[in-house]
């Protein structure tokens, strides 16, 4: 738990600046929500539809998430493939993991071509890092890390505004103490063939350290009679 607590601070540190108006300057860990962004849309008409698409979804591949260029984005693409999916940022802490997903996504797009995908999803909530446009947001992760997977458009985890599919994710998968909201940058959820949410970890959790329960959960859900990845 302490190590935890360290990286976070540490990550929080790293920014480059200080954290805004209301967050602690000496447990920053535990105000990382006070930080975020003002939503845009909060009308009932909104919330009402939102509400109404939440319902009708059953699994991650119902939604349409907005690409970098703000078009909907069907997930439906990635049926029956396993998919990790992540809030990323490219002024943090642990903005650094790019090159862990970056190999991750790789190594198994190597082994299964057909069975995996990383998908990265900018956000600016936590602390303001991430506040380029989309296309600095594309040129900063091709450029420094040499990103591959899907980076989507800039969004919303968390509040009013928050995108649907990770609202869906985290009513599917609940964090630490039952917590539902993310906490930070970096945050992963594994979606499985069948579009159900398989594990969520926190951002301390390296992208290396999940290519076995990824391997796993690849290989007890290939088709039958078939190699996963052909």
């Amino acid at each position: 738990m302490q190590t935890s607590r360290s990286l976070f601070q540490t990550a929080i540190k790293l920014q480059g600046r200080p954290a805004s108006t209301g967050i602690s300057k000496t447990r920053p860990f535990l105000n990382v929500w006070t930080n975020q962004q003002p939503t845009e849309n909060k009308t009932p008409i909104f919330q009402a539809q939102q509400r109404r698409n939440m319902a009708s979804a059953t699994t991650f591949f119902d939604f349409k998430p907005k690409d970098k260029k703000g078009q909907p984005y069907p997930l439906s693409q990635y049926r029956n493939k396993v998919v990790l999916v992540v809030n990323t940022a490219s002024k943090c802490g642990f903005t650094p993991q790019f090159t862990g997903l970056e190999k991750l996504n790789k190594s198994l797009s190597a082994k299964y071509p057909n069975d995996f995908a990383i998908l990265g999803f900018p956000c600016n909530q936590f602390s303001n890092q991430d506040p380029g446009s989309n296309d600095d947001i594309q040129s900063f992760c091709q450029v420094n890390y040499g990103v591959s997977f899907p980076v989507l458009g800039k969004t919303d985890v968390n509040g009013d505004k928050a995108e649907e599919v990770w609202e869906w994710m985290k009513n599917e998968k609940a964090g630490l103490l039952g917590l539902k909201r993310v906490k930070w940058n970096f945050e992963k959820f594994l979606i499985g063939r069948d579009g159900k949410v398989k594990g969520r970890w926190a951002s301390t959790t390296t992208p290396e350290s999940l290519e076995k329960v990824i391997v796993e959960e690849i290989e007890k859900t290939k088709p039958a009679g078939g190699k996963s990845g052909l």
